[in-house]
Protein backbone atom coordinates (compact mmCIF):
# COMPACT_ATOMS: atom_id res chain seq x y z
CA UNK A 1 0.00 0.00 0.00
CA UNK A 2 1.08 3.29 -1.11
CA UNK A 3 1.45 6.56 1.34
CA UNK A 4 0.16 9.96 0.52
CA UNK A 5 3.56 10.72 -0.70
CA UNK A 6 4.62 8.20 -2.84
CA UNK A 7 1.10 8.18 -4.53
CA UNK A 8 2.29 12.40 -4.72
CA UNK A 9 5.44 11.42 -6.13
CA UNK A 10 4.01 9.11 -8.56
CA UNK A 11 1.13 11.37 -10.11
CA UNK A 12 3.94 14.16 -10.30
CA UNK A 13 6.03 11.64 -12.64
CA UNK A 14 3.01 10.92 -15.06
CA UNK A 15 1.89 15.02 -15.63
CA UNK A 16 3.66 17.48 -17.68
CA UNK A 17 6.06 20.10 -17.44
CA UNK A 18 5.29 22.97 -19.42
CA UNK A 19 8.28 26.00 -20.23
CA UNK A 20 7.53 29.30 -21.96
CA UNK A 21 9.93 30.77 -23.60
CA UNK A 22 9.99 34.72 -25.42
CA UNK A 23 12.85 36.58 -27.11
CA UNK A 24 13.74 38.13 -23.50
CA UNK A 25 14.17 34.79 -21.38
CA UNK A 26 11.83 32.01 -19.77
CA UNK A 27 8.29 33.37 -19.24
CA UNK A 28 7.01 30.54 -17.15
CA UNK A 29 8.31 27.06 -16.22
CA UNK A 30 4.81 25.14 -14.92
CA UNK A 31 4.86 21.50 -13.53
CA UNK A 32 2.12 19.45 -12.96
CA UNK A 33 0.39 20.24 -15.96
CA UNK A 34 -2.21 18.33 -16.63
CA UNK A 35 -4.00 19.51 -20.05
CA UNK A 36 -3.19 22.24 -22.88
CA UNK A 37 -4.84 23.57 -25.10
CA UNK A 38 -2.97 25.23 -28.03
CA UNK A 39 -4.04 26.97 -31.46
CA UNK A 40 -1.79 26.16 -34.47
CA UNK A 41 -2.05 27.18 -38.14
CA UNK A 42 -3.50 24.10 -38.70
CA UNK A 43 -6.55 24.20 -35.72
CA UNK A 44 -6.51 23.43 -31.86
CA UNK A 45 -4.23 21.71 -30.39
CA UNK A 46 -5.02 19.29 -27.16
CA UNK A 47 -1.99 18.22 -25.27
CA UNK A 48 -2.41 15.04 -22.67
CA UNK A 49 0.49 13.65 -20.59
CA UNK A 50 0.52 10.54 -22.04
CA UNK A 51 -0.15 12.16 -26.00
CA UNK A 52 2.61 11.01 -28.63
CA UNK A 53 5.63 13.21 -29.32
CA UNK A 54 4.89 16.12 -31.75
CA UNK A 55 5.35 19.40 -33.12
CA UNK A 56 3.42 22.29 -34.51
CA UNK A 57 3.44 25.88 -35.55
CA UNK A 58 1.44 28.05 -33.16
CA UNK A 59 -0.99 30.70 -34.28
CA UNK A 60 -1.77 34.17 -32.51
CA UNK A 61 -4.39 33.07 -30.52
CA UNK A 62 -5.59 31.58 -26.79
CA UNK A 63 -3.37 29.04 -25.35
CA UNK A 64 -4.59 27.87 -22.03
CA UNK A 65 -3.45 25.09 -19.60
CA UNK A 66 -4.35 23.23 -16.06
CA UNK A 67 -2.49 22.53 -13.88
CA UNK A 68 -3.48 19.74 -11.19
CA UNK A 69 -6.46 20.84 -8.92
CA UNK A 70 -6.36 24.07 -10.18
CA UNK A 71 -8.54 26.25 -12.95
CA UNK A 72 -7.67 26.57 -16.41
CA UNK A 73 -5.09 29.28 -16.96
CA UNK A 74 -5.39 31.48 -19.99
CA UNK A 75 -2.80 32.98 -22.10
CA UNK A 76 -2.49 35.57 -25.49
CA UNK A 77 0.54 34.08 -27.11
CA UNK A 78 1.68 35.58 -30.27
CA UNK A 79 3.01 33.41 -32.95
CA UNK A 80 5.71 30.54 -32.08
CA UNK A 81 6.76 26.81 -32.10
CA UNK A 82 5.42 24.21 -29.90
CA UNK A 83 7.46 20.87 -29.15
CA UNK A 84 6.29 18.05 -26.81
CA UNK A 85 9.07 15.56 -25.67
CA UNK A 86 8.02 12.58 -23.07
CA UNK A 87 6.71 14.65 -20.55
CA UNK A 88 8.43 18.02 -21.19
CA UNK A 89 6.36 20.51 -23.85
CA UNK A 90 8.01 23.80 -24.75
CA UNK A 91 6.58 26.57 -26.07
CA UNK A 92 8.64 29.45 -27.71
CA UNK A 93 6.57 32.87 -28.65
CA UNK A 94 6.83 36.27 -29.33
CA UNK A 95 4.90 37.54 -27.25
CA UNK A 96 2.77 36.31 -24.26
CA UNK A 97 0.33 37.90 -22.06
CA UNK A 98 -1.72 35.71 -18.77
CA UNK A 99 -4.49 36.49 -17.39
CA UNK A 100 -6.54 34.69 -15.02
CA UNK A 101 -10.11 34.65 -17.01
CA UNK A 102 -10.79 35.49 -20.32
CA UNK A 103 -12.27 38.87 -19.95
CA UNK A 104 -9.08 40.48 -18.22
CA UNK A 105 -7.19 38.81 -20.62
CA UNK A 106 -9.08 40.42 -23.58
CA UNK A 107 -8.15 44.27 -21.21
CA UNK A 108 -4.49 43.40 -21.82
CA UNK A 109 -4.55 41.88 -25.39
CA UNK A 110 -6.39 45.24 -26.19
CA UNK A 111 -3.42 47.58 -24.81
CA UNK A 112 -0.15 45.04 -25.84
CA UNK A 113 -1.54 44.11 -29.35
CA UNK A 114 -4.31 46.22 -30.76
CA UNK A 115 -2.04 49.16 -29.72
CA UNK A 116 1.19 48.18 -31.32
CA UNK A 117 2.88 51.46 -32.87
CA UNK A 118 2.71 52.13 -37.04
CA UNK A 119 6.80 51.29 -36.77
CA UNK A 120 6.17 47.42 -35.05
CA UNK A 121 3.50 46.89 -37.35
CA UNK A 122 5.47 48.11 -40.43
CA UNK A 123 8.41 46.16 -39.42
CA UNK A 124 6.08 42.85 -38.84
CA UNK A 125 4.89 43.54 -42.62
CA UNK A 126 9.08 43.69 -43.67
CA UNK A 127 9.35 40.19 -41.51
CA UNK A 128 6.52 38.62 -43.04
CA UNK A 129 7.39 39.32 -46.45
CA UNK A 130 11.61 38.68 -46.06
CA UNK A 131 10.14 35.41 -44.93
CA UNK A 132 8.28 34.23 -47.20
CA UNK A 133 10.48 35.49 -50.00
CA UNK A 134 13.13 33.03 -48.24
CA UNK A 135 10.71 30.55 -48.43
CA UNK A 136 9.87 30.99 -51.87
CA UNK A 137 13.42 31.28 -53.08
CA UNK A 138 14.54 27.75 -51.29
CA UNK A 139 11.63 26.07 -52.98
CA UNK A 140 13.00 26.98 -56.12
CA UNK A 141 16.38 26.13 -55.50
CA UNK A 142 15.29 23.20 -53.86
CA UNK A 143 13.45 21.94 -57.61
CA UNK A 144 16.77 23.22 -59.57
Amino acid sequence: MQTKTEENDVQTKTLLTLKIITPTGIFAEIENVVSIVAETTEGSLGILPHRLDCAAALAPGIFSYQQSGKSHIYMAVDQGALVKTGLNVNVSVRNAIVGKDLAQLHEAIEKVYLNLSEEEKQARAVMQNLESNFLSRMARYHDE
